[in-house]
């Protein structure tokens, strides 16, 4: 019988792509059949951030983005906590706002950057908000869906307790709809950073990798494009593994 593979054996597996497409690229750039100044070598690019490091525009860029992102995604889930429970908890929700919710969440995110544009300006708020947005969707749905899916059993066991509205959503509801939560959660890491890319890149105004990625474009500075392309790939890597940890909690609380 073969053995599942262990996450670092999934790991190794997952960077021999990645590895060999940095290593054609790289041939393509060294050996002329690429011109360097559209494509600069990993050197270039390595010296291009150690120089932004020391300067502290790298670091001060990267902070800028999780900043933003946490006080976006940090709303965001809180709101879709609560709004998902509201529709799963109560029919009477339900039926007036789950009609509206299912067609706002087909909307793609990127089509509300206008209307946010209007009412929030170009400047940080609006950016937060817009992550906040793409928080918010998938938290909100699988949450409701957590919620309202509560075993039947748990639900007689709080009307026996005489539980009132308040008590029977803490401690039964939210509690059995843990790990459909934490898959809300999961998705929302993931459209949080995407989102912030968006939010940054389309609304150029303050700091953030968005904004270093512009800066390199204006000024055709390939390497700090590439640098922020690379940075927006490892803290996105990092997130889909933390991400992923989460995810491989639920069960254990499902069990619990």
């Amino acid at each position: 019988m073969t053995r599942p593979a262990t996450a670092a054996a999934r790991l190794r597996r997952g960077l021999v792509l990645p590895v060999l497409l940095l290593l054609a690229r790289e041939a393509a750039s060294r050996s002329g059949l690429v011109d360097p100044r559209f494509l600069p070598p990993l050197g270039t690019i390595l010296s291009r951030a150690l120089a932004e490091i020391r300067t502290g525009g790298l670091l001060g860029h990267l902070a800028a983005s999780l900043a933003r992102d946490l006080a976006g995604f940090a709303a965001g889930t809180g709101l879709g906590i609560a709004f998902g429970a509201l529709l799963g908890a109560s029919p009477l929700a339900g039926r007036l706002l789950g009609p509206t919710f299912r067609a706002f969440r087909q909307v793609a995110i990127l089509a509300w950057i206008p209307i946010i544009s209007v009412w929030f300006g170009f400047a940080e708020t609006a950016k937060v908000v817009f992550i906040a947005l793409a928080a918010f969707v998938p938290v909100a749905v699988n949450t409701q869906e957590g919620v309202a899916g509560a075993p039947a059993q748990l639900l007689e066991v709080a009307r026996a307790l005489r539980f009132d509205r308040r008590q029977r959503v803490l401690k039964v509801l939210l509690p059995a709809a843990r790990p459909s939560i934490l898959t809300g959660i999961h998705l929302a890491l993931i459209s949080w950073w995407l989102a912030t890319v968006g939010a940054e890149y389309f609304r150029a105004v303050g700091p953030g990798i968005g904004g270093l990625i512009i800066a390199g474009r204006e000024r055709f500075q390939m390497d700090l494009v590439m640098l922020g392309v690379v940075i927006l790939g490892l803290v996105g890597f990092l997130l889909n593994l933390a991400a992923g940890a989460l995810a491989a909690r639920s069960p254990r609380w499902r069990d619990a």
